[in-house]
């Protein structure tokens, strides 16, 4: 009864958590995209920027694979990922810790991917010159899986300019910290570096999800 009563607690907790991620991860969205041209910053402070751009990249701007190849890797991934929470949940052997960190990888992952899917069959294409407005769909600026993922989040922590001795970049400016990046990014972040730091002993039976 106790097994069960935390089945049904932590399973709805990552229903919960997962949900309100991907509405708040497309409210930012939805605003930063019709409301500003690409490439436009805002200031909030010296160290916070909000920036507009779009990638057709991973995390943080990243790119190893081509739009369609990421698009589909990441159905999967979300697919595998969402299977194994439920194998997590349905054993009550986990922490729910360990399943708050699942769902927020999980829901980060939607997010980006949500962009991917419809953003642009409903959407203009974002322009230096021009705000984008929604479109009918299927109109927009793009196909289906080859949407762009909106980035916002600028965080320049520090500024400075490398010595003139430093080898290949002497003289060149540096920025610590440079990646754009969007609340799906950071959700997806977090939930790697809580896991990796206060959730080992969950990462190490991570075999127990499959075995009951």
């Amino acid at each position: 009864m106790e097994n069960e009563k935390k089945y049904i607690t932590n399973g709805w907790l990552a229903v919960v958590i997962v949900a309100l991620i991907l509405i708040v991860d497309q409210i930012i969205k939805i605003e930063v995209k019709t409301n500003m041209t690409l490439g436009e910053a805002i200031r909030i402070t010296d160290w916070f920027y909000i920036e507009f751009i779009e990638n057709n990249g991973m995390a943080y701007g990243m790119t190893f694979f081509n739009k369609l190849v990421l698009s589909l890797f990441r159905t999967f991934a979300i697919g595998a990922i969402s299977w194994y929470i439920w194998r997590v949940v349905k054993t009550g052997l986990f922490s729910r810790g360990y399943v708050v960190c699942l769902a927020m990888i999980l829901a980060g992952a939607a997010g980006n991917l949500i962009d991917c899917l419809f953003y642009g069959l409903i959407f203009e294409a974002s322009t230096p010159f021009s705000v984008a407005d929604f479109v009918p769909f299927g109109t927009g600026y793009s196909t289906f899986l080859h949407g762009k993922v909106v980035d916002m989040f600028y965080f320049p922590i520090i500024r400075t300019t490398y010595p003139d001795w430093v080898p290949m970049v002497g003289g060149d400016d540096f920025v610590f910290f440079s990646p754009i990046f969007n609340f799906a990014d950071s959700c997806i972040s977090v939930g790697v570096a809580v896991l990796l730091l206060f959730f080992r002993k969950d990462l190490e039976r991570m075999s127990l999800a499959w075995k009951k």
